[in-house]
Order: structure tokens, then sequence, then C-alpha cells
């Protein structure tokens, strides 16, 4: 039996490319969900199998070659390469020894291109369709952002997270019901379409967020709005990223966050994942938003709370930075540790007790620390001489920081 794979792009004949429309005539068994089947072109075979799963697909196939049928289809909506059922499908039919071929057909994302009048090539795209994503994070690379909605997901979750990480007026266009009756194009903002309802069969456009320039470890002091809460210098920063190592993608956790400003190091780097800052007192957390605002890191999350309380339901960390504890250093670490047993942790601790209350967390963890000290200090101009203030010494202390 020859099984094709069929994309029918918005799920109507008016979006059928040519190659799809004779497959569809000229199978003997058609497999796919009841909206596609019910939504056929008139002449096509009335044996027919709702199933969406992959391997409810593979079994329906299955019997449908021992019921005798020679040339099956399972249709598909959108394009067969874009986060299509196609990709899970492949293996198992392979696995059964049963022959396919896909053809391809129109997505959603060239459908709402088309109706806008734009090129999609520089969009970022998303599925926000039963996966679990942060709408925001995908923002950080600063291009406009295709999400793929659905279920509990859709445009208005995902404005929701944008309006939340400080982006309410960020303009977003979600297509309904593309290429299909109905269709309808809403031009709106992220905060005013949170309120609004949508079809099921939709998705949302967000345009690029404001997004500065790409900087490198050790952004300069006077770019952060600072206020009266301590500042982790940018040298002291630079050198903990250093040991840190993010990574694209990665999940970070700022520890006693102060004024966010190693909170924005870790979102620079890490764009396209999720930055966690801790902090409890609120002149800090208003700074945070601030600065996060400031450099577009909008994958910086804020919890407002006292760690280890505040980190309970935080996802396992890559990389953490701990600059305050209040106390807590050792339930912190185990926190952290708990986690992800190989999360690379910076502490920065000012006080001896600091640094001794790091190490022996460390240490009753069965983690190699390393420490090194850094002295910064700047010049002062006085009677048109450059003086060297004394600084206190910082004590960087790392684990799992190869």
């Amino acid at each position: 039996m020859q099984v094709d794979l069929i994309a029918m792009g918005a799920g109507g004949a008016e979006t059928l490319t040519a190659e799809a429309a004779a497959s569809l005539a000229g199978a003997d068994w058609l497999v796919g969900a009841e909206r596609l089947l019910a939504a056929l072109p008139a002449g096509c075979t009335a044996r027919r199998t709702a199933a969406t799963r992959p391997a409810a697909v593979r079994d329906a196939l299955l019997a449908a070659r021992q019921a005798g049928a020679v040339r099956a289809g399972v249709v598909l909506s959108g394009d067969t390469g874009f986060y299509s059922g196609a990709a899970g499908l492949l293996p198992l039919l392979q696995a059964a020894e049963i022959p396919a071929r896909v053809l391809p057909g129109v997505s959603s994302v060239q459908l709402l291109a088309a109706c806008l009048g734009r090129p999609w090539q520089n969009w970022r795209l998303v599925s926000a369709h039963g996966v679990l994503c942060d709408p925001a994070a995908e923002l950080a690379e600063g291009k406009p952002v295709f999400f793929l909605t659905g279920g509990t997901q859709g445009p208005s979750w995902v404005a929701a997270r944008l309006r939340d990480a400080g982006l309410p007026d960020l303009p977003v266009t979600v297509g309904e019901r593309l290429g299909l009756p109905g269709e309808r194009i809403t031009h709106t903002t992220a905060a005013d379409c949170v309120a609004m309802s949508f079809d099921g069969l939709s998705v949302l456009l967000a345009e690029a967020a404001p997004r500065p320039g790409v900087m490198g470890p050790g952004v300069p002091d006077e770019l952060f709005c600072r206020g009266k809460v301590p500042m982790t210098k940018r040298e002291v920063r630079a050198a903990a990223m250093s040991r840190l190592r993010v990574q694209p993608g990665e999940t970070c956790w700022d520890v006693g966050a102060g004024t966010g400003s190693v909170s924005i190091e870790l979102a620079l780097a890490a764009r396209g994942g999720a930055v966690w800052a801790v902090e409890q007192n609120a002149a800090a957390c208003d700074l945070i938003r601030l600065n996060r605002r400031r450099f577009g890191a909008w994958n910086l999350q804020l919890r407002e709370g006292l760690a280890p309380a505040a980190l309970a339901d935080l996802p396992a960390p890559d990389a953490v930075f701990v600059g305050g504890t209040k106390g807590n250093m050792d339930a912190i670490l185990a926190a952290a540790l708990e986690k992800n047993p190989a999360a690379r942790i910076c502490v920065s601790a000012i006080a001896p007790e600091t640094l001794a209350a790091a190490l022996a967390a460390f240490a009753a963890r069965g983690q190699a620390a390393q420490a090194v000290q850094i002295a910064v200090s700047r010049s002062r101009a006085v009677a048109g001489l450059h003086l060297m203030e004394a600084a206190n010494p910082i004590t960087l202390v790392a684990a799992n920081c190869p």
C-alpha cells in the first residue's frame, strides 16, 4: 500500500495544490482529523477513518491495508513541514514498512503574510499549539514572531504573556480562519488583545520588540537605571558571565537581583531562553522593570519575593547568579542544585561570612567550588590628577563552571 501525506492548506478546496487534489481523488482510503475529512472535495472515497495522533493514524493505515486498500492518504492541515503531524508519523510508517510520500501545502504563516502583503522570511516561527512556550523570550531576537496558537494557548494567552513581560503597547495581528469562510484580520496591541475572543483556528503575529544593539559581557554601569539600590559593577559582572558561560535558550536565575544589572546581562546572553530575577525589595523591583524595558530584555521575568521560598516553582536553571541571600545561602544553593545538580552557579561575596557560607554550602553537597577575588578600583580626577579610589574586594565563588 502506498500512502501520501497530503497537506490541505487551510482545509478547504481553495488552498489545495493540484498535486494534493490529484492524490485525494486517487486514494481509496483517507485518514485524518474529522474537520479535514468533512471538508474534502466532492468525489473522494467514502472509506475514511478519523484519527489525529500518529500512533492512531498508523493503526488506521494498517487496518486499511488489511482491508485491501492500495492507495491511502493522510490529510493534514497547513503544510506538512510546518508544525505538522507528519513529523511524528513518518518514523512510525517507516518502522511499519509502509511507503510514504509527502505532499507539501500552504501554511498558515504564508496565508497571513499574503493577507498583510508582507514577506515572512525574516519572521521567527513559533508554535504555542499544545506546546509550552515563553512568548516574551521568543521576542528577544529582535524579529517579528509568528505564533501558531490553539487550545488554551490562543491569541489572548500569548498577548497576556507579552503584556505581563512589559510590552502592553506592542502591535500584534491576529488572523482567524485564514483561507476559509469567515476569515478575519485584527490589528491591535498586546494589552487590548488580552480581552478579545477569537476563533479556535487563529494565529498571532507580534511585531519586533524594541531592542538595543548587541552588547558583550560588561555593560557600562552608566547605562542602567540605578536609584539607591546596590549594583554589581561592570567588571564583576563581566567576570561572573565568563564563569557562567550562558548560551542562547538557557534558563537562568539571578537571586537577590538588586537593580537587575546581572539579570540584564543574563537575558542578553540567553536570548530565546528565560531569565528569572528574584528580588524582595520593592524599589529594586521597580528598577528591574525599568532596566528590562531600557535594554529590551523581554525574556527577563521578575519574581518578587524572598529566596528560597520565591524559587519553589521556578523552572530548573542552567545557570545561577547569587548576588544576595539575606542569610539564606545554604537553602538557596540547595534549591538550585536540587532542581539541577549540574547547574552552573556563581556567588558574589563581599563579607567573609558570605564567602564562608558559600564554600560550606557547596562542600556539604559535594560540589568542588573555585574562588577568585576581584578588586575594582577606578580613577577620580582631582586638580588635574587621576587618583585611584580604593574599593572593597569581591570574591566570586563558582561551582560546575568549567
